[in-house]
């Protein structure tokens, strides 16, 4: 079976718009997307450059530089001198950053969970079935 165009767009949308209104339901509400994305992939990818920032997340070098002087001023992230190259420096994540992080996806989790508790037993069942499916998709995208 395959999935359409118009489908996958609908799907699309409906994982943004979902993701969009967790946050905005939880405390993620007051802290800038591009902040949580350079966190989640400090989280995963390991310390970085600005320029590998901006390409992941993916924005501007600029809108990248800015996003880590704020995280930085939060006490989120921390530069240190890269080890190949010591004329650049390579962002990276604190304790306290990645706490915040873990606190703003506990904050949408229950959101999500209490959303849940609407849904029937085998819809909640459907979706639990589909999580592994939608991670496999994210991280082919890695």
């Amino acid at each position: 079976m395959t999935i359409g165009d118009d489908e996958a767009l609908q799907l699309v949308v409906s994982l943004h718009r979902l993701t969009r209104s967790l946050r905005r339901a939880s405390t993620a509400g007051s802290v800038h997307l591009t902040h949580i994305a350079v966190l989640a992939l400090l989280t995963r990818q390991g310390p970085a450059r600005v320029g590998e920032i901006a390409q992941w997340v993916p924005c501007s070098q600029p809108t990248a530089t800015a996003a880590v002087i704020g995280l930085e001023e939060a006490g989120l992230v921390r530069r240190e001198s890269d080890p190949a190259d010591k004329r650049a420096s390579r962002v990276l994540l604190t304790e306290r950053g990645a706490a915040a992080l873990a606190d703003i996806a506990r904050g949408e989790a229950e959101v999500l969970a209490a959303r849940l508790a609407s849904l029937r037993p085998a819809e909640i069942r459907q979706l639990a079935e589909v999580e592994p499916l939608l991670r496999r998709l994210a991280d082919t995208a890695d």
